[in-house]
C-alpha cells in the first residue's frame, strides 16, 4: 500500500482531487485518500471538510470483531486497540494511505473503488474493497457507500455500530443541531446539542435524531447537514477546546463530528451498502430538505430476499450472506431478533406481521426501546418495555400477526425475545 510519510497538506492539493460541481456546490473526492471527500463547499464559500489526519474527511469506516484485531507481525497503536477490525477509506493512524483501484467521473457523478486500510494498524490493508458514488442534486450530495468483504475469517460475529458515514467539519462549524423530540416532521423546536456555552461535544453525544438528520453549523446557523433514512441513532460532537469552537481550517486539529449509526452484521463475504445525503445551507434549509428526502423513506416494510435489511441478532447465528430469500435460524430461550434503530411515535404501530415458516408455538416478549429523550448532558435516554406475544405455525409459509397495540408511545426499534427454542424462516417483516 501507500506507505510514504509526506506532509498531510501534500495530499490535499487540487491535483489529488476529482471535482464535480453544479450551480450551487462543488465537491472534491481525494484519489490519494481512497476517494474520501476532502472538499465540499457552496460556490464562493469556504471548504467545510476537515482533514487534519486520515481519520477525518467524509468517509466510510466499518467495524467488526475480534477486539483487539491484530494480525501476526503487524504493529498496532495501543490507544486504538479497543476498536477491533476497522478498515477505513482514507488511510491508517500511521499515515499509510488507502489504494485506489479504479475511479471515473461522468454524467456529474464520481465513482471510486479502493482497498482501505485498518485504522489502528501500521500498513495493514483491509480484506475488502470499498466503493462510493457521489451525485449532486441542488445543495445536496447524494451518496451510496459499499463494502465488499473477503475476510479469510469466516466467523459470523455479532453486529456492531457502523458510522454511516463519518463526517468531520472544520472548527468553524462546531454547533451540533438536530430535532430530538417526539413529534418529528411537524416543525417542532430544534435542540442545540453542542454549543460554546454548554461545553459539550467531547466525548461525542449519542442522540436519536427523530427527523433522520443532524447538522454542524456556525454562529450564523450555516453549515452541513447529514440525512439518512434507515436509522435515527447518531453521534454528534466536537473535538477541541471551547475556545476552538468557531474557527479553524482543514488542517487544524479542532473538528465537528457527525456519524449516523447503523447496527449491522458484517459477514466475511458480505456486500453491504447504505445511502445518505449531505446538505449545505442554513439549518432551516437543511431541515426542509431533509423533510423532502424523507418522503421516499420506508421504515415499515422489510424484505429479506437478499440480505438482513438492517435486522440483527442477540445469541443467534443464521445461515449467513446472502440470505437465500429469508432469515433462517435456530433460536433459544433469551435469544433475540432485533429491528433497525428506527423511531416510531405515539399510536403509529398496532401490529408486527411476519411472513414466515415455523412449526408449533413461539412465545416470548416484544421488547421496545422506550425513548425518554435526553439526559442532562444531552445523551440519549432509553429503557426497555416488554409486551408478551405468542404465535403458532403449521410448518407452512404464512403470515402471522403480533399484537403491539400495548406498545409505549415512543420507541426506537424493537426485538422479539424468545421464551422457547425452535427454528424459523422469516421472509419479511411489516410494521402496521
Amino acid at each position: 500500500m501507500m506507505a510514504d510519510k509526506k506532509n498531510f497538506a501534500e495530499y490535499l492539493t487540487d491535483d489529488n482531487l476529482i471535482f464535480i460541481e453544479n450551480e450551487y456546490i462543488k465537491i472534491g473526492a481525494n484519489i490519494s485518500l481512497g476517494g474520501a471527500l476532502t472538499y465540499l463547499a457552496e460556490k464562493g464559500k469556504k471548504n467545510l471538510i476537515n482533514s487534519a489526519d486520515w481519520g477525518r474527511q467524509v468517509q466510510m469506516s466499518f467495524y467488526a470483531p475480534p477486539v483487539p484485531y491484530q494480525p501476526e507481525g503487524v504493529e498496532m497503536a495501543e490507544c486504538w486497540k479497543v476498536i477491533g477490525w476497522n478498515p477505513i477509506q482514507s488511510g491508517d493512524y500511521y499515515r499509510n494511505r488507502s489504494r485506489v483501484l479504479e475511479y471515473k467521473c461522468e454524467n456529474n457523478e464520481i465513482y471510486v473503488k479502493c482497498i482501505p486500510m485498518h485504522w489502528p494498524l501500521n500498513n495493514c490493508p483491509g480484506e475488502c474493497t470499498f466503493e462510493v458514488w457521489y451525485r449532486l442534486d441542488g445543495y445536496c450530495v447524494n451518496v451510496t457507500s459499499r463494502i465488499n468483504n473477503a475476510r479469510p475469517d469466516t466467523t459470523q460475529y455479532p453486529a456492531r455500530d457502523q458510522e454511516q458515514p463519518a463526517v468531520y467539519t472544520n472548527g468553524e462549524w462546531y454547533k451540533g443541531v438536530a430535532y430530538v423530540g417526539k413529534a418529528p416532521f411537524t416543525g417542532d423546536a430544534l435542540t442545540e446539542l453542542v454549543t460554546k456555552e454548554n461545553g459539550l461535544g467531547r466525548p461525542s453525544l449519542n442522540i436519536c435524531a427523530t427527523e433522520n438528520w443532524s447538522a454542524l453549523v456556525d454562529d450564523n446557523d450555516y453549515g452541513l447537514g447529514v440525512y439518512i433514512g434507515s436509522t435515527n441513532l447518531s453521534k454528534i460532537g466536537f473535538a477541541g477546546s471551547t475556545e476552538q469552537k468557531g474557527w479553524g481550517g482543514p488542517r487544524d486539529g479542532q473538528t465537528g463530528y457527525i456519524a449516523p449509526l447503523g447496527h449491522e452484521i458484517l459477514d466475511h463475504n458480505i456486500s453491504y451498502s447504505y445511502d445518505y445525503s449531505l446538505i449545505v445551507g442554513q439549518v432551516d434549509f437543511i431541515r426542509r430538505t431533509a423533510y423532502e428526502l424523507d418522503k421516499n423513506a420506508d421504515r415499515r416494510h422489510y424484505s429479506f430476499e437478499h440480505d438482513r435489511n438492517h435486522f440483527y441478532y442477540k445469541d443467534i447465528t443464521d445461515k449467513g450472506y446472502p440470505t437465500g430469500g429469508c432469515l433462517d435460524f435456530d433460536f433459544g430461550i433469551g435469544s433475540e431478533l432485533k429491528s433497525p434503530p428506527v423511531f416510531f411515535g405515539k399510536g403509529e404501530c398496532k401490529q408486527i406481521e411476519l411472513d414466515a415458516t415455523f412449526e408449533g408455538e413461539i412465545s416470548g416478549d416484544v421488547i421496545f426501546r422506550l425513548y425518554e429523550g435526553l439526559d442532562e448532558k444531552n445523551n440519549l435516554k432509553l429503557s426497555d418495555y416488554g409486551v408478551p406475544f405468542s404465535i403458532k405455525g403449521k410448518g407452512e409459509r404464512a403470515t402471522c400477526s403480533v399484537d403491539i397495540s400495548a406498545a409505549p408511545d415512543c420507541f426506537i426499534g424493537f426485538s422479539l425475545r424468545f421464551n422457547n427454542s425452535g427454528h424459523i424462516s422469516i421472509y419479511s417483516v411489516n410494521i402496521e
